[in-house]
């Protein structure tokens, strides 16, 4: 077996092979012969080298957050892949996952490309070797000896935490990535010299000094200029999302510790992964988006119990919010860590920036070709096993992007975030549950406002239901795919999905409106509960699984799968 900086790869050739060709799927990135490309100015395509290189360097920052041994073995199987067709099969299922370990959608348990390498529950932004009991401890003595300050950081979003004698120390991601950072807010600065747009330009320069200073305000400013762009040739995000932290939202398991933090002012916040996407904007396809962003504010009306909280939009004419189609060039970091899925699109900053907390607005981001990046033949054969043929006419890719834009919205519809990360552990899955069922309950709002016509309705409810169905049981660290499997099964206890004596999946759509309203309903009562017991008891309730959703996972399976991705980058 060949081995990696002292590690042993722990997969076969054959089973390398096997996920390589059968299993992984294209995503092709945009190259030089791309007609959006070519018709860039050349300070734009100047300035697109820069921002391809500061993506990359925040690659490295992800990679060390995510595993302490992601950077060296990396390094150590791009030198030998050089050489071996087994090492670089191995660089090939590292570069999918981004990682030396990570979940696949399908398998309960993570791949794991090398022997004795595990992931950890805090990640690299804690030490591995810290329990969750361990740390609870620890930051109980800390509160008992007063020192609050340094418990503020340590359970903040911007800290990679060490140990520090018997207890712990954060150190801010500027300083702890110092390098890194410098060198990419060079890159942004460059590219800032040479773009032809003035507010893109203004935002890398702030980008840029958020990258040098240890001051939540310069993020705060970066945050608030990003959000404002609406009319830019190109697209560059520094993204922070703090999905993959699963030790700082263990806290809320522990309600003494919580309640003791809440007293001292203190919330806990998961780490924030770091992530960075560079593309430019498809014009026809923003204006598209646009014609929804239109019914946000009247939206925002119609919301279940819009009189018991802050609504997270302004309702009036103005909806803080900037939305645009990207033809991507690149996706690096937290975007490239492909482990089950890839995001489709993307609504940001989220609720525990400070920007939104001071009345920034948000930016919403579509990715054009992962969701061009289809397997059509897989889904023909998917639709005959598993959809009654009367309800074929109603599935439509195109139908599957309008139910992503509405759920992008449905992020900004709703609670504010002091009530979502109230629910602990348990707030992404409510949260992601959430946006879907805003995109489908309002869908009929958009045939009103004539965005969509009766005929599209109906194929955003069935392409989205089939959608649903899974290839296995989702693990809770699945926040979306622990959705679908909710939205399924309440669906079908209230008959609006429907199985045929041959298995196949039937719509009623004269149920389906009113059942996902109700679904909306209840999940904004758990949100504005404050109760991670509420939350718990809402999810356990409605992701149960049994004999049906086998069979419908052994069906698909049997179709073929390519859980892995293989993002492809030209520029």
């Amino acid at each position: 077996m060949t081995t990696i900086n002292g590690y042993e790869i722990a997969l076969s050739e054959d089973k390398l092979d096997h996920i390589i060709n059968d299993e992984m799927m294209p995503v092709n990135m945009i190259g030089s012969d791309f007609d959006g490309y070519q018709k860039l100015a050349d300070g734009d395509k100047q300035a697109l080298t820069h921002l391809i290189k500061a993506a990359r360097i925040i690659n490295d920052v992800a990679l060390e957050q995510d595993h302490p041994l992601n950077r060296g073995i990396k390094k150590g199987l791009e030198i030998a892949a050089a050489t071996d067709p087994y090492a670089a099969k191995a660089l090939k299922l590292f570069n999918s996952l981004n990682g030396v370990s990570g979940l696949n959608g399908i398998d309960p348990q993570p791949v794991e490309i090398f022997a004795g390498v595990h992931m950890f529950k805090g990640r690299n932004f804690y030490p591995t070797d810290l329990s969750t009991d361990e740390f609870h401890a620890i930051l109980q003595k800390m509160l008992e000896d007063g020192k609050d300050g340094e418990v503020r950081e340590i359970v903040s979003a911007r800290t990679m935490v060490r140990r520090s004698g018997d207890g712990l120390r954060a150190i801010d991601y500027t300083a702890y990535f110092a390098p890194e950072f410098a060198i990419a807010a060079k890159e942004l600065e460059a590219a800032a010299k040479s773009s032809t747009n003035a507010a893109f330009n203004e935002y890398l320069n702030w980008q840029a000094q958020a990258l040098l200073q240890t001051n939540e305000d310069m993020d705060v400013l970066a945050d608030k200029h990003w959000a404002e762009l609406q009319n830019t040739p190109l697209e560059f995000t520094l993204s922070r999302e703090n999905y993959d932290d699963e030790m700082t939202p263990t806290i809320f398991d522990n309600p003494s510790l919580a309640a003791l933090l809440e007293s001292r002012g203190i919330l806990p916040v998961p780490k924030d992964m770091l992530g960075a996407r560079v593309g430019i904007i498809n014009q026809k396809g923003t204006d598209l988006i646009l014609t929804f962003k239109e019914q946000m504010s009247k939206l925002a009306k119609l919301m279940p119990l819009c009189d018991k909280y802050e609504q997270k939009i302004d309702v009036g004419d103005a909806v803080k919010q900037t939305m645009v189609d990207v033809d991507l060039v690149t996706l690096q970091g937290d975007y490239a860590q492909c482990r089950g899925s890839i995001t489709t699109a993307q609504n940001l900053p989220n609720d525990d920036k400070l920007s939104v907390k001071t009345g920034g607005g948000r930016r919403n981001v579509y990715h054009r070709q992962v969701r061009m990046s289809t397997d059509k033949e897989r889904t023909r054969r998917m639709l005959d096993k598993l959809l009654d043929a009367e309800f074929h006419r109603y599935f439509d890719d195109e139908a599957e992007h309008i139910f992503v834009i509405g759920h992008e919205n449905g992020h900004s519809l709703g609670p504010d975030s002091s009530y979502k990360t109230a629910l602990g552990i348990y707030q992404h899955t409510i949260e992601e549950n959430k946006a879907d069922i805003v995109s489908i309950a309002m869908m009929p709002q958009y045939v009103k406002a004539g965005v969509i016509d009766e005929k599209t309705l109906k194929k955003v409810y069935v392409t989205w239901g089939m959608r649903l169905l899974l290839k296995a049981k989702p693990q809770p660290s699945q926040p979306h795919r622990v959705g679908d499997l909710m939205h399924f099964n309440y669906l079908l206890r209230h008959g609006a999905i429907q199985m045929t004596p041959e298995n196949k999946i039937r719509f009623d759509f004269d149920r389906l409106p009113e059942a996902v309203q109700q679904m909306l309903y209840e999940t904004i009562e758990v949100q504005l509960s404050k109760s991670p017991a509420r939350a718990k008891a809402f999810i356990d309730e409605n992701s149960g699984w049994n004999a049906l959703h086998d069979y419908i996972a052994k069906t698909l399976l049997s179709l073929g799968i390519k859980p892995y991705k293989d993002i492809r980058t030209y520029l």
